[in-house]
């Protein structure tokens, strides 16, 4: 006789809905928000993380998330089995995510043929220049996807962002002929997390950001830098996002964008 694990139905239960709460209320601010911005989060070495979902979720913003597996400051990487719990919260919270490529590969250059040169910045291959297909770059992408689906259960977005924004149009096309549409950030987006924190003090950052910004606006920070010696965030980002709500602006994922709300619904048509 099969017996039901009642408390694994209830859990599970809980799980659907506290996801299709987060999507609805998701849509209903999409719905009241006439004045977006979006917010968009790297991964880093994660330190800062933990930080970042308590303003995130006090504040009640949801963002988009690009990911890479990074070395973390614990020695780990930012999408290794002890991280996949907090991606998994996130994903329960009705945040975006997206591809930063696995191993964060910078593109380099063009080669003929159809081929690039590469060099990435996490794993075995950290540091050594590699010349990839189309078809690599490809699987680059995916494996972000991938990972994510593995400790979420959730899906991936059809959105990448390249490491340090560096593409050129060969790279896009090779991206798009796979499902992943690349996401830049605006000129006045850039929070300058990476900035050395010595000559770009938290509190110019954070003055410049509230002056710049504007309704539209892709915002661009990341879970953790290791070059800046003062982090960024909490410290900027719960006073930036108070300040641009105080200016009458909202907080929207990528899935409302006007240039890529149409991907997920592509995706969503497709999943049906």
């Amino acid at each position: 006789m099969c017996r039901v694990n009642r408390a694994a139905v209830r859990k599970a239960g809980a799980l659907a809905l506290a996801v299709l709460l987060a999507a609805q209320s998701g849509l209903a601010a999409a719905a009241s928000c006439d004045k977006p911005v979006y917010l968009t989060l790297d991964t880093g070495h994660m330190g800062v993380a933990p930080l970042i979902a308590e303003v995130l979720t006090r504040e009640q913003v949801k963002v988009t998330f690009f990911l890479a597996n990074e070395k973390t400051l614990d020695g780990g990487s930012s999408l290794d089995d002890q991280w996949a719990p907090w991606w998994k919260a996130r994903a329960a919270e009705g945040h975006v995510f997206g591809s930063h490529t696995f191993d964060h590969v910078y593109w380099r250059a063009d080669k003929p043929g159809g081929r690039f040169v590469m060099k990435p910045s996490a794993g075995p291959q950290n540091g050594k220049t590699l010349e990839w297909t189309a078809a690599d770059y490809c699987q680059e992408l995916k494996r972000s996807a991938t990972r994510f689906h593995e400790m979420t259960g959730a899906t991936m977005a059809p959105l990448f962002r390249a490491p340090g924004g560096k593409t050129s149009p060969a790279l896009l096309a090779a991206a798009k002929a796979c499902g992943f549409a690349h996401v830049p950030w605006s000129a006045a987006g850039f929070l300058g997390d990476e900035l050395p924190s010595d000559k770009y003090p938290n509190a110019q950052l954070l003055q410049k950001a509230l002056r710049d910004i504007q309704p539209g606006d892709i915002l661009l920070a990341h879970l953790g830098i290791w070059s800046r010696q003062d982090p960024w965030a909490p410290a900027v980002l719960a006073p930036l996002i108070t300040g641009l709500k105080a200016r009458g602006m909202c907080f929207a994922t990528l899935r409302e964008h006007p240039q890529y709300r149409s991907l997920f619904k592509a995706d969503e048509a497709v999943a049906k």
